[in-house]
């Protein structure tokens, strides 16, 4: 690969490391392009945020290709994950502490794979009070950290596909296929009320973006090594 053909526009496909920002993994990216090419200045971008704490799949684009994120973003995703039963956390995940325990004594393996069914279709979604989602020009999480409360307008998300792929104790495994705007946080927590109990999510991976496969992609490491070859 030349300079130019990262100017012209290439699509990257990186499997993001745990506790990166996807804003980590662009600014990397340029940095080493710039470097192993000595380009002054280079456009690059992600197509759908993923946080932190989750690994998986990131499209990155370059140069003129940057102007085809906004497609990519609006394309089906899919993830898999976990899932832990009986306790919730304010973010829904494990950024914050174990708030609230909930009773597990009721809950089934009959009943967790019953109730994937209320997911499916067109469903209400109200995003994590732990979001980027802006409000007032400030970001949610922003707020949440200030510890006010502020009131966050639900949105209709599609899920096309919800597998619980296996269960050991409290710790539910899935897969899911969904619609852009989906928070799988969000989905944790609505799964944990709709047995009765509590969920937060405890891991989190996206393997697909459209026709786009993490098995694909390269880390970041291994994308840092190509520029060399």
């Amino acid at each position: 690969m030349t300079a130019d053909d990262y100017l012209s526009g290439q699509v990257l496909l990186i499997d993001k490391p745990l506790n990166w920002t996807s804003f980590q993994v662009v600014n990397k990216l340029r940095w080493e392009i710039r470097r192993a090419f000595n380009i002054k200045k280079i456009k690059v971008g992600h197509a759908g945020t993923l946080d932190p704490l989750a690994t998986g799949l990131l499209v990155i684009c370059t140069g003129k290709k940057t102007k085809e994120i906004n497609t990519y973003q609006g394309q089906v995703k899919e993830y898999t994950g976990t899932f832990v039963l009986g306790s919730s956390t304010p973010s829904f995940d494990l950024e914050t502490e174990i708030d609230k325990h909930y009773p597990t004594e009721h809950i089934t393996e009959d009943l967790i794979h019953g109730t994937t069914k209320k997911f499916i279709g067109n469903i209400e979604q109200c995003p994590p009070v732990f979001s980027a989602i802006k409000k007032d020009g400030k970001r949610l999480y922003e707020f949440a950290r200030e510890g006010k409360t502020v009131e966050i307008k639900s949105r209709i998300i599609s899920i096309s596909e919800f597998e619980i792929t296996s269960i050991s104790g409290f710790n539910v495994d899935f897969r899911v296929v969904c619609s852009k705007g989906t928070y799988i946080r969000s989905l944790a927590n609505d799964f944990g009320k709709a047995l009765n109990s509590g969920a937060h999510l405890s891991v989190l991976r996206r393997t697909k973006i459209g026709d786009f496969d993490v098995e694909k992609g390269l880390s970041v490491e291994g994308f840092i090594a190509s520029l060399k070859d």
